[in-house]
């Protein structure tokens, strides 16, 4: 008597364990999501890979990472705060250079070469020899 009991106990806790609910397969198209958003797979307008680092570069034309292409260079004056660093991208006959910089709105500026190591416009200049970055005559970033 007592191995019924058990084996029907059993039973009902086997079938009550395959009592969830049901899928149903008749799902309106408004139900299901619009877009996949793939995790880790957020590109900007040129098709770079945002969350591996990846940004657009005009001087070469296509999509790098900035820390592993570019020179580092970083603030001459720094307060106890987090470190923003700008980088420097030389074209293949060196004769720009393209700038990324933390604060500026625009992602990026290329300067031509005007003489020696010396590239620059009307608000930076940077000098290739020293690895020294100026804005509107200030030593702003260095090597």
């Amino acid at each position: 008597m007592k191995k019924g009991i058990g084996l029907i106990l059993g039973l009902f806790t086997l079938v009550a364990c395959n009592n969830g609910p049901k899928n149903t397969t008749n799902t309106s198209t408004s139900e299901l999501p619009q877009e996949t958003q793939i995790v880790g797979g957020d590109k900007d307008d040129h098709g770079c890979l945002v969350s591996a680092g990846e940004t657009w570069s005009e001087l070469k034309q296509k999509c790098l990472r900035l820390f592993d292409e570019g020179m580092r260079l970083d603030p001459v004056s720094t307060e106890k705060t987090a470190v923003f660093s700008a980088f420097v991208l030389v074209n293949e006959d060196q004769s720009k250079v393209e700038l990324f910089l933390p604060d500026e709105d625009k992602t990026s500026f290329i300067l031509n070469k005007k003489e020696g190591d010396l590239f620059e416009d009307n608000t930076y200049k940077y000098d290739a020899k020293e690895g020294i970055l100026y804005f509107n005559g200030q030593k702003q970033y260095a090597k």
